[in-house]
């Protein structure tokens, strides 16, 4: 990657301020090890949750509530975020950066569990946009499951795609890259989906259930 291309993706992940409370949720983020979508990722799905004017919107994978400021941000002010992690003192902090943010309590419901296991008990069809950012080598059921809860016309996303350079890099790789490989190649060729992966981050791979 060139000087100049490097330059350019940091300058659009500066493009967006941030306030307070994402920076709290990031530095609890950051304190707990733990990774937290980039401001240009994050902007990217506040844009898509208003562009597909989302009221019900799934969330894989809680963290400390950094992506989910940015969607209920873009979501509709009467919209829900379902959002899903195995850690539920996670959630607490997700809780308090969801206040702090000024979201009244009622705008998320906490999942505390296995994605994979909380996903089959919500609704067919019920929800406008699936943000994926969970255990990598289970990305092929998330898409399976998303499949399942959007709405024709709803959007799925996953995060993390290119995972640091991996992915195109053709060394020997972990299972969870062959996995992100095999889910470029089944959202790319889903005759259910129409698809763009994102530059932004670390990758945010986006596809539309077609109506």
């Amino acid at each position: 990657m060139t000087a100049n291309r490097q330059t350019s993706w940091a300058f659009a992940d500066a493009f967006v301020a941030e306030d307070e409370a994402l920076r709290w949720a990031r530095d609890r983020a950051r304190e707990a090890g733990l990774p937290s979508v980039s401001p240009g990722t994050g902007a990217a799905l506040r844009m898509l949750a208003a562009t597909a004017d989302a009221k019900a919107v799934a969330e894989i994978g809680t963290g400390t509530g950094v992506s989910g400021i940015y969607l209920l941000l873009g979501m509709r002010p009467d919209g829900v975020l379902t959002t899903v992690d195995p850690e539920p003192e996670r959630q607490q902090f997700a809780r308090q950066a969801f206040r702090a943010a000024g979201f009244a309590g009622n705008r998320a419901r906490f999942i505390p569990g296995r994605a994979l296991d909380v996903l089959p008990r919500l609704a067919d069809g019920g929800y406008d946009l699936v943000f994926c950012d969970g255990d990598r080598t289970e990305s092929l059921d998330y898409l399976a499951e998303s499949l399942r809860l959007l709405r024709p016309g709803g959007l799925v996303c996953f995060e993390g795609v290119f995972a640091d350079g991996r992915t195109v890099d053709s060394a020997a790789q972990p299972p969870e890259v062959l996995r992100l490989r095999e889910l470029l190649r089944a959202v790319r060729e889903s005759p259910e989906l129409l698809s763009s992966l994102l530059p932004v981050g670390d990758g945010l791979l986006c596809a539309v259930r077609r109506p």
